[in-house]
């Protein structure tokens, strides 16, 4: 961030940020929450699952969570902060929160239910792609709508590359990578007892 730009961010208040990222002020929102604020979103970028391709889409995703009118009110989330505490940290605690529900949300969407008499997806510890027709396999893989995923299960399965390979292709940290291979496995194995071919 130039120096001229982080003196203007530091200069206003949390109040004036608030009103001018409302009114959509294009250089406040993005000096704040693309520059100034990009650690805060990069630490739970990666620390948790999204289907973001990067922590700048990440930060996009929050920015429509902050500025969508709610149902009820009829008016968005930052509108409701309140000025108690600095922006910074209701920004840290909202975000925080976003990506709970969001992780526990998609848990609980890929859970097979107990007594269902097929396995859940995270107990299949390998998928033997050697067994499947490659169009088969290129069909499957049309169907997992993250890029992602897609990208990781063909690295690691189909090209048969190691973990750290995958995760260097990949761009990612080995925790992510680890976090993201599991989720993709999920996806892919729902995909393929979907279409019964396992």
């Amino acid at each position: 961030m130039k120096q001229i730009d982080k003196e203007y961010i530091k200069s206003l208040s949390d109040q004036e940020v608030v009103q001018a990222i409302l009114k959509r002020d294009a250089r406040v929102t993005r000096l704040y929450l693309y520059e100034l604020y990009y650690p805060l979103f990069k630490i739970r970028y990666d620390k948790y699952y999204t289907d973001c391709e990067s922590c700048l889409e990440f930060i996009n995703e929050i920015y429509v969570y902050l500025m969508t009118p709610r149902l009820k009110s009829d008016k968005c989330y930052l509108e409701s902060f309140g000025f108690g505490c600095r922006l910074e940290h209701w920004l840290k605690i909202v975000v925080e929160n976003y990506c709970r529900q969001l992780f526990k949300k998609r848990t609980t969407i890929i859970e097979v239910p107990e007594g269902s008499g097929d396995r859940k997806p995270n107990e299949i510890t390998t998928i033997d792609i050697k067994s499947l027709n490659q169009t088969d396999v290129n069909t499957m893989l049309g169907q997992m709508r993250n890029k992602r995923y897609r990208d990781l299960i063909c690295y690691r399965y189909v090209e048969e590359k190691t973990n750290e390979e995958t995760a260097e292709l990949l761009g990612m940290s080995m925790d992510n990578y680890y976090n993201k291979h599991k989720l993709a496995k999920e996806q892919f194995t729902n995909i393929l007892k979907k279409e019964g071919l396992i």
